[in-house]
């Protein structure tokens, strides 16, 4: 019987792959590791073993010598915040899982990690595939980690050539009913004063990559593997599906400025290395996963339904709400001129008094 160890088991994607991975034939043991700090993962299969540990000092050469793969799916930081706490704190555990995993001879490992790795540049290809440069926007503190701990494991297969080390890499993640933290801060990129720019997007289901962190444990997968549905949604029908949304396109330069100001003042939630991953493309194909029998329940038009909730006005057609946003866009451009009007005729009658 193969043993399993998974890293992060009380978030939502740790849940689902021990979940999943418990349901396997042959059945496999399952030990879920959690976070001490956090709840434990709810409706958990009753054979699955469950242990709370601060994976930064505990001793997990107890938890692993013996088990065939380890899952690290345990992460502190959040896309989108900027935590220089978390982000070390990440670091050093996926080290220290890397040295465990070497002292105890365990024979696969599986990191998640992230598309945002690649970076989002003009000069992308369309799709990106796992032999493109691991290249992330600077200022994106989240993605620059995700890239630090993939160079990490990629210098310690180095040194363990024997062990298979599969390295996953999703697009924007959803679930039902929510669009995600990575999906909520890039949709709020798009919005008011935005990067010139429309790229396609991706969206991928929750369920869909705890399958494939499953299809990689099967199959004893190596290497860097991309995660997403089939194709992308191209602009033109991620409006349809959102509805029109107020937005004004500012040069990049600026949109980054504005960022990174409001930023700084407390006044959004878009850190300014956000920006470049609202205008150009990220896109990514995953024909390497799907060889391994990898299939995606949910396309990307899917994954995005399923996580919307519906507004109040989403029962009107998409071109009539477009014909309504920019009668109102247009009442807000009548309604400043006419304060601007009446600010400046203030300040001339004010000088004329004096």
């Amino acid at each position: 019987m193969s043993r399993i160890v998974v890293t992060g088991a009380a978030s939502d994607i740790g849940a689902r792959v021990v979940a999943k991975l418990a349901d396997t034939q042959p059945r496999p043991e399952v030990l879920a590791v959690d976070q001490a700090t956090l709840p434990p993962p709810p409706s958990l299969p009753p054979e699955v073993e469950q242990q709370r540990a601060d994976l930064e000092f505990a001793d997990l050469r107890s938890m692993f010598c013996g088990a065939d793969t380890v899952v690290h799916l345990n992460y502190q930081g959040t896309p989108g915040e900027t935590d220089a706490a978390a982000d070390e704190s990440d670091l050093l555990i996926a080290e220290r899982v890397l040295q465990a995993a070497a002292d105890c001879q365990v024979d696969q490992i599986v990191l998640l990690s992230s598309a945002l790795v690649y970076g989002a540049r003009t000069a992308n290809p369309v799709p990106l595939t796992e032999d493109a440069p691991v290249r992330p926007n600077p200022d994106f503190s989240w993605a620059v980690t995700r890239a630090e701990i993939e160079k990490l494991t990629a210098e310690w297969k180095k040194a363990n050539r024997s062990t298979a080390v599969a390295v996953l890499r999703p697009t924007t993640l959803v679930t039902d009913d929510d669009l995600g933290q990575l999906a909520r801060v890039l949709h709020n990129g798009r919005l008011g004063v935005a990067a010139d720019g429309d790229p396609p997007v991706q969206y991928l289901h929750i369920d869909d990559l705890a399958g494939a962190v499953a299809t990689v444990v099967e199959c004893r997968a190596d290497g860097p593997l991309n995660v997403a549905p089939e194709g992308w949604i191209p602009p033109d029908a991620l409006r349809d599906l959102e509805g029109p949304k107020p937005r004004l396109r500012v040069p990049m330069w600026m949109a980054r400025g504005l960022a990174a100001v409001r930023w700084r003042a407390g006044l959004a939630p878009i850190p300014p290395g956000v920006v470049p991953y609202t205008s150009h493309s990220w896109v990514i194909a995953s024909d390497r996963l799907r060889s391994l029998g990898w299939e995606p329940a949910y396309s990307n038009e899917e994954a995005w339904v399923v996580s919307h909730n519906p507004g109040p006005l989403d029962w009107i057609p998409a071109r009539r709400r477009q014909e309504l946003a920019l009668a109102v866009a247009a009442l807000g451009v009548i309604g400043g001129l006419g304060f601007l009007a009446w600010l400046l005729r203030r300040i001339a009658t004010r000088r004329a008094a004096a």
